[in-house]
């Protein structure tokens, strides 16, 4: 019901009180409308505290998300115990893609910090992911062998927590030496695209798809419109060329270390234990055991670049659910290496 209309109900029913109580008098009348004001007033003051108090609530709350951004910077580092000779840590965690916490612009930023810093003995990535975009990762990997030339004297080491398959590993591969825990996944040299096609479903709702083109391909892989033989010839080719830049970058990378067997580029992962016979890892051990027993520096320094607490409350609220599972269901329309 509209305030209006209920404001219009309300002198209605005054109306009729007023005129039943003017016969049988004036006092009448006059006691029943100061009754009637008196509950008015008392209404309003009570839907003005409420006002009030949700007012100042959702202040409080903008108060409280201003100043916890406010009490951090957007890429901040835990730099805080670098006053002595240390071992460098950058971590990839998560998918690799450009509007991700782990993408090449924060990634790279941070192994800058890290070879910069004299203090620093050697760099470990430390890597939980199952990889993602080939040109993130192309990025990453390219960065590491330019400053790896730069810094000729500063060794860089991959350790593989859960997982570093993919894309992860296409970064791994540009490290001097790989670890892993004899569990952990490693591998997945391969390429994918995924998605759905519509065409079907449409028809049998009844539904026409309507889109203009200028250039015969320009509508290619649309899920709308029925796929041509041509259009999967082409973005094959796309895959196998990808593919083929990943393969050789891993080569490079790990050099006459693997050993090549059939099912080597296939895609499958192995286990950290079975990568290791493969050649694809160097050793098995944790970033403690690098930075202690390899590098001889225990102490460790995090250069990674972090998410302020306002970025990591968004996250939590799901602004990014319905994108995440779109990127898993293989409806984002783009191509991992995962």
């Amino acid at each position: 019901m509209s305030e209006n209309h209920w404001d219009e109900e309300k002198e209605t029913a005054l109306d009729q009180e007023l005129a039943k109580a003017a016969k049988k008098g004036p006092n009448k009348e006059w006691k029943l409308i100061e009754k009637m004001l008196n509950g008015l007033f008392v209404e309003q003051r009570r839907a003005r505290r409420w006002g009030i108090f949700f007012k100042g609530l959702t202040f409080a709350y903008l108060i409280a998300v201003l100043g916890i951004y406010f009490s951090s910077t957007s890429l901040t580092s835990d730099l805080s115990g670098k006053a002595g000779n240390h071992t460098a840590v950058v971590e990839i965690v998560g998918p690799i893609s450009a509007d991700e916490v782990a993408n090449a612009d924060s990634i790279i930023w941070s192994l800058r910090e890290a070879f910069e810093e004299d203090k620093a003995k050697a760099v470990i990535l430390r890597i939980n992911s199952p990889g993602g975009s080939p040109v993130q990762s192309g990025y990453v990997y390219d960065e590491i062998k330019r400053l790896r030339g730069l810094y000729p004297a500063k060794p860089v080491y991959a350790v593989i927590v859960d997982i570093g398959a993919s894309g992860a590993y296409y970064i791994a591969a540009a490290a001097d030496e790989i670890y892993a825990d004899k569990a952990s996944l490693v591998g997945s040299i391969g390429v994918i695209s995924g998605g759905f096609g519509f065409v079907g479903l449409m028809d049998k709702v009844g539904v026409e798809r309507r889109a203009m083109t200028a250039g015969k391909n320009k509508g290619f892989l649309d899920p709308y419109s029925p796929m041509k033989d041509s259009d999967k010839v082409f973005w094959q080719s796309v895959l196998d060329t990808t593919h083929k830049q990943f393969i050789d970058q891993v080569r490079k990378g790990r050099g006459d270390k693997l050993i090549e067997e059939a099912d080597m580029f296939s895609g499958l992962v192995w286990t950290g234990e079975q990568a290791l016979e493969k050649g694809l890892i160097d050793g098995l051990g944790s970033t403690s055991f690098v930075a202690r027993d390899i590098v001889g520096e225990e102490k460790l320094v995090d250069y990674s670049s972090q998410m302020s607490p306002l970025d990591k409350v968004i996250e939590k609220f799901g602004v990014t659910f319905a994108k995440t599972i779109a990127t898993q269901l293989g409806m984002s329309g783009s191509y991992s290496l995962r």
